[in-house]
């Protein structure tokens, strides 16, 4: 009597574990490398930019009462050293629901000897002192998307989910130190000095995508993030807008040509920072992708 009851439930688990299997996103055997995109359970991309960055910041203090700002870019020079790479992963939990982690880095330093007085907060680097500018940007993402419009080669999906952007921004050099008393502003003498300030800032994402199986081997992906927000010291708004192309050269493997538009412009009252900050990269994106 064990043995047809113990032969049902084998049964039972092995078609419970067929149906679970049938149910995750696999790659056709049928399908061309472009449309099996649309459907692995796990696409990755790695890429590096040739990118042009906008870096234009003010931050209050006795200082710099009357709101004057630093360009990055055009005080540093903008042959600078540089590193910036981004990095996407998405994970199909089924043909319709995505999660995806998306990872932008960019680094720049530079050192040179500055022809005005430039003033920071409570510091002010001297005129004819060699200055080192570090900004440090990092931007995390992780969105859940659901394909409101799927087909065998295309997909659009709406997506929502928060999105995490860290800089970090350190002036070293001579410089004097401006502090109030009760008779008023004083100056401090020059000395070297290393200044930070860390902007970390959690914001909503909000956006659609969009992925196109144009032929066996090429293959069209667009998107667009929009968002405004006014919460907790941080007053601005965002934007992501980046497409690109992609050539499988082979089933799981293709490389790709893109372009990214990212800018941040935001009015910040925060411990580490408090002044206005815009900020964004723009340019073309060289990556390696890969489907699951």
């Amino acid at each position: 009597m064990r043995r047809p009851r113990l032969l049902h439930t084998t049964q039972l688990v092995a078609a419970s574990l067929i149906a679970a299997f049938v149910t995750v996103p696999v790659r056709a055997q049928s399908s061309s490398p472009t449309e099996a995109l649309l459907n692995d359970r796990f696409v990755v991309s790695l890429g590096v930019f040739a990118v042009t960055s906008n870096l234009n910041t003010g931050l209050a203090g006795t200082a710099n009462r009357n709101d004057q700002r630093i360009d990055f870019d055009k005080e540093f020079g903008t042959d600078a050293e540089q590193t910036r790479w981004r990095a996407d992963a998405l994970w199909r939990i089924t043909a319709r629901q995505h999660l995806r982690f998306s990872y932008f880095n960019n680094d720049v330093r530079h050192t040179r000897t500055i022809d005005r007085d430039l003033p920071w907060g409570d510091y002010t680097f001297l005129l004819g002192g060699q200055v080192t500018a570090e900004s440090k940007f990092r931007v995390y993402e992780l969105a859940y998307e659901f394909a409101f419009l799927r087909r065998a080669d295309y997909e659009i999906v709406a997506i929502a989910g928060i999105h995490f952007e860290d800089l970090t921004l350190k002036l070293s050099g001579n410089a004097s130190l401006t502090v109030d008393t009760p008779m008023g502003p004083v100056e401090e003498a020059a000395t070297f000095t290393t200044k930070t300030n860390s902007v970390p800032a959690p914001l909503p994402v909000l956006g659609l995508r969009g992925e196109w199986a144009v032929s066996r081997h090429v293959f069209l992906e667009a998107a667009g993030e929009l968002f405004s927000l006014n919460y907790q010291g941080i007053n601005g708004n965002w934007s992501d807008l980046r497409a690109g192309a992609t050539w499988m050269f082979s089933d799981h493997f293709g490389v790709g040509l893109g372009y990214d538009h990212f800018a941040t412009h935001a009015d910040v009252d925060k411990r580490g920072f408090n002044g206005r900050l815009n900020l964004g990269y723009q340019g073309l994106l060289v990556y390696l992708k890969g489907g699951f």
